[in-house]
């Protein structure tokens, strides 16, 4: 089984030669907090600075396998306090421009988490779990991301 089948997390390892491996990123990371936002298409450093004042520490991006983050994106994210951006599609980046957006967010440590099931997800606030299997020294886990919604009222 690849590191990178399936819903998994991709460490800043995974692009940047000196970034965290996943057994050394802390576990608080991927548990929290967590918006849902459903986007379809490239994801702009405009977009990410019009969305982020609505965003917790963590980012779930619902596209139908069709969203993605550009460069000027991924800059914008480097340079908030995310410490977690989520993807439906197999990649965070888009195919034509892989390696910059992933850099660019490894260089700031933060984790990326692809290949979501967001299926029958509402756009919203959660809280997230999605712990990564314990792989030593990896660029990269497999885990089983679960979104806890918010409970409203009082019980």
């Amino acid at each position: 089984m690849s590191a990178h089948a399936g819903t998994h997390i991709a460490a800043p390892l995974h692009f940047c030669p000196d970034g965290e491996a996943i057994d050394n990123i802390r576990l608080n990371t991927f548990y929290g907090k967590c918006t849902v936002i459903s986007i379809d298409g490239i994801l702009t450093g405009e977009d990410m600075e019009r969305l982020l004042p609505y965003c917790k520490k963590r980012i779930l991006f619902h596209g139908e396998g069709n969203t993605f983050v550009s460069q000027s994106a991924a800059i914008v994210l480097a340079e908030s306090r995310v410490v977690l951006v989520g993807t439906d599609a197999p990649s965070i980046a888009p195919s034509f421009d892989e390696e910059r957006p992933h850099l660019t967010l490894a260089r700031k440590g933060i984790v990326v988490l692809e290949s979501l099931n967001l299926s029958e997800i509402d756009d919203g606030e959660y809280d997230l779990c999605a712990f990564p299997v314990k792989l030593g020294g990896l660029e990269a886990a497999p885990c089983r991301a679960i979104l806890f919604e918010q409970e409203k009222g009082l019980n």
